[in-house]
């Protein structure tokens, strides 16, 4: 049954890059095609440490100000070409998108990549959320948390957890990121696995302990 005609008992949202999808190599490939393009000399293995936060705000390291919305734009261009096909799935980011569309609830991405080259690697991975919400970060990604009325946010950086916290959703951290457990703990995360692996059966317990006040989490 198609999500339209369905009413969900719940709704997850996730995060994509390093949640989902593993675009470092993508995102080095893009980075290393802006390079070529620009001249501009960029420590990819650096960049590379601090995904998560927008495009802009990375490219404000090694460009001007004046030049950071023109080098956003060529990358944003290049990125269909070198990011998609290098950047694989993570273990169990299928399996964990499936798990709540199978458990009766709409699984919602909410990522700060733009939403066409989100969508592109969703499409190429074979990963079906029933909605993508792109261009949002960190206490941004509340309003689209709220509007779809999301219980549960999953992601990998304490951005995503100042999100879910924002949106008055539990927060569920993965360490496929840039931070660790103990910093994920730190910024408010509410439950932390070490990877999407682990999230279908803690969703069953989850949904298990709530009972009744699971389906009152409805959009």
């Amino acid at each position: 049954m198609s999500s339209a005609a369905r009413t969900p008992r719940f709704t997850v949202g996730f995060d994509l890059d390093l949640t989902l999808v593993d675009s470092r190599p993508g995102i080095r490939a893009a980075y290393a095609s802006l390079v070529a393009a620009t001249g501009t000399a960029i420590d990819i293995d650096l960049v590379l440490t601090r995904i998560g936060p927008p495009l802009e705000q990375e490219l404000a390291n090694w460009f001007p100000e004046e030049r950071v919305a023109e080098a956003a734009a060529l990358y944003v261009a290049a990125y269909p070409e070198h990011g998609i096909a290098p950047s694989p799935a993570l273990p169990g980011a299928r399996e964990a998108v499936a798990a709540v569309r199978e458990l009766g609830g709409r699984a919602v991405v909410v990522t700060a990549k733009n939403a066409r080259n989100a969508r592109l690697h969703l499409d190429h991975l074979g990963i079906e959320p029933d909605v993508l919400v792109g261009s949002l970060w960190a206490e941004a990604k509340a309003g689209a948390l709220r509007e779809y009325g999301a219980a549960v946010y999953v992601g990998d950086h304490v951005g995503d957890v100042r999100g879910a916290r924002a949106a008055g959703a539990l927060s569920v951290a993965v360490t496929t990121g840039p931070c660790g457990a103990e910093e994920l703990r730190a910024a408010g995360a509410d439950v932390v696995l070490p990877g999407l692996a682990d999230f279908p059966g803690w969703l069953r317990g989850y949904l298990a302990a709530a009972g009744p006040a699971a389906e009152e989490a409805r959009a």
